[in-house]
């Protein structure tokens, strides 16, 4: 398992590459709403297949989810997950960096 201190340091490098910044940056969120439902998971004590049983989905559905790469999530399907792990989503909007 990689420790948090190793990935930073990676993750400091490689934000030095315009290109994979500019990816970074684009999956922000995406990356942020999933280290967010694995800790709550987590905290549940819940695996990922435990998670699909009760958001009544598939375990590859949530791993897709957790991984950063689920595009176009809808908001009942969060709404499903989130339920199962006695939350709900909350969507808010902030300033585009750079933006007047």
């Amino acid at each position: 398992m990689i420790k948090s201190h190793d990935f930073n340091d990676l993750l400091k490098k490689k934000m030095e590459d315009p290109e994979f910044r500019k990816a970074w940056e684009e999956q922000e969120e995406e990356f942020e709403v999933a280290k967010e439902l694995i800790k709550l998971r987590l905290k549940a004590g819940l695996t990922q297949k435990e998670l699909a049983k009760k958001a009544h989905t598939s375990q590859p559905a949530i791993a897709r989810l957790e991984s950063g790469s689920y595009r176009n999530v809808s908001m009942n399907f969060l709404r499903k997950v989130g339920h199962a792990l006695g939350v709900e989503p909350h969507i808010s909007f902030r300033r585009v960096r750079g933006a007047h």
